[in-house]
């Protein structure tokens, strides 16, 4: 760059310097000063200005760099996320047909209860009216053996006493 600009001013100012009308103007003298001056800044200021423009150059690499690390963790997030979210479906259809089968075996064991509770409702009633029809042929027997063991008048031989309790009872 700087070779690039002392071959244009090299090449410039001697056409300058001879396009002039013939008056005298301190033109030239002005152009090899400024020329000198602006060698003496390259020179003083060359390493601090490149050194400058590389260690800016540097911190825009390590943000760029920091930035590309701060996109890859992100993004090793995001899949990271993405196989929980895969476990916790995974994991909610899993307990789903659990709460299902545990229901389901709920169901049937209340069933069973229930049966095996009717069952026995219908054994005890069964059991309860045997036991009080037996109940109530025996008060109509001693109430019939009551009646003709209290009447005089009445002389009933076996066969006739179990007839008519036979006829009673059934």
């Amino acid at each position: 760059m700087v070779k690039r600009l002392l071959f244009l001013l090299i090449t410039i100012v001697p056409l300058a310097a001879f396009a002039s009308d013939g008056s005298e103007t301190d033109f030239l003298q002005r152009t090899v000063n400024f020329i000198i001056f602006a060698a003496i800044v390259y020179y003083l200021l060359a390493d601090k200005i490149k050194a400058a423009f590389a260690e800016r150059s540097q911190s825009i690499q390590a943000e760029l760099d920091k930035v590309q690390d701060t996109l890859k963790e992100s993004e090793q997030k995001v899949e990271n996320a993405k196989a929980e979210l895969e476990n916790a479906k995974r994991l909610a259809r899993e307990i789903i047909d659990g709460a299902n089968a545990d229901i389901e075996s709920i169901k049937n064991q209340i069933a069973q209860s229930v049966e095996q509770d009717i069952a026995n409702m219908q054994k005890h009633f069964d059991e309860k009216v045997e036991v009080e029809t037996r109940k109530a042929k025996k008060e109509v027997v001693a109430e019939i053996l009551e009646e003709l063991l209290n009447s005089d008048t009445a002389s009933l031989s076996q066969d006739e006493l179990a007839n008519i309790v036979l006829r009673k009872v059934a």
